[in-house]
């Protein structure tokens, strides 16, 4: 297994963003986060917002001409009434509007206008989309590449005027593998362990004995936890203690025996099972459970009086 394989796919979207002007612009790469973050607050899926009767987030409302206009015409910006706004200088027709305090910048109008003038071709949601495997770039130095994906890096850098640093020595290695993959350093024994070990596959044995380890395991666990608020007290003003770690145990346990990470949010037995039932059969979502409780005594609505 490649180190430089698994740890560099982490980085593999931003390796192909835009890297020069013959590129061409991708709208869920692209565009989405550019109209998400400027545009969808008055122009999106929410009527208590939404402006002029406009969305921008559904191609058939971006496109649709109305009163002899269209937000968006794909190959003109010139019939693009949404083009001149985000371009105007006046203040009373520029968008968004100086008041969002969400400008546009230099590089996102030229996005746009780009998107625009290449047919403003539409994708949908990423996870609804067939993997695509792209072509491989041309690079000054290919036998620098070690695997595909170093072809991108190398490609990446050199647009934007850089060159590869030198690799680190393997004392530094050793302890950014251990920080990466398991969130903890390597104790001195463990980085005199690989240091002794000269053999050509010696970073492949390690990056593989420590994908297999429960110290990983509990580092990818990490991200359902943080997701879920997990917490082993109510939190609030009570703060008292409650049985969650089964949970906590449990994804870190199936993460470790059949690395599922991508099958959690289908799995529809994440439960609980509290020991101290005799029968440990009662259970509780355990997404919904982990969250902190707002536990507080006085008055309920609607309680004419009553109170806890």
């Amino acid at each position: 297994m490649n180190l430089r394989l698994i740890l560099s796919s982490f980085l593999l979207f931003s390796i192909l963003s835009i890297g020069n002007a013959e590129e061409t612009i991708q709208f869920n790469r692209d565009v989405r986060p550019i109209l998400s973050g400027k545009c969808f607050h008055c122009h999106g899926p929410s009527e208590k917002f939404r402006e002029a009767d406009l969305r921008l987030d559904l191609p058939e409302e971006a496109f649709f001409e109305k009163d002899g206009f269209a937000a968006i015409v794909p190959g003109s910006t010139e019939d693009s009434e949404a083009w001149h706004r985000i371009v105007s200088d006046d203040p009373e027709d520029i968008m968004p509007p100086p008041e969002s305090k969400k400008e546009l910048t230099k590089r996102e109008k030229e996005i746009l206008t780009k998107w625009i003038e290449q047919g403003a071709k539409w994708e949908g949601h990423w996870s609804y989309l067939p993997v695509q495997k792209p072509a491989t770039p041309q690079t000054s130095n290919p036998k620098w590449a070690k695997n595909p994906i170093d072809h991108f890096i190398r490609a990446k850098l050199e647009g934007l005027g850089l060159k590869p640093s030198p690799e680190a020595d393997r004392r530094t290695l050793v302890r950014r593998l251990y920080l990466d993959l398991t969130g903890l350093p390597p104790s001195p024994a463990e980085v005199n362990q690989f240091l002794a070990d000269q053999s050509p596959d010696a970073y492949e044995k390690l990056v593989d004995r420590l994908l297999a380890s429960d110290e990983y395991a509990e580092r990818m666990a990490l991200v359902w936890m943080d997701a879920a608020r997990y917490g082993d007290t109510s939190v609030f003003h009570d703060d008292g203690p409650r049985d969650m770690w089964p949970w906590r145990d449990w994804v870190s346990t199936l993460t470790a025996i059949t690395n599922p990470l991508m099958n959690l949010p289908s799995n529809k037995s994440q439960v609980i099972f509290f020991p101290r039932h005799p029968s440990n059969k009662k259970s509780l979502p355990a997404l919904t459970a982990t969250m902190p409780p707002p536990m507080k005594a006085g008055p309920l609505p609607k309680s004419s009086g009553w109170s806890m």
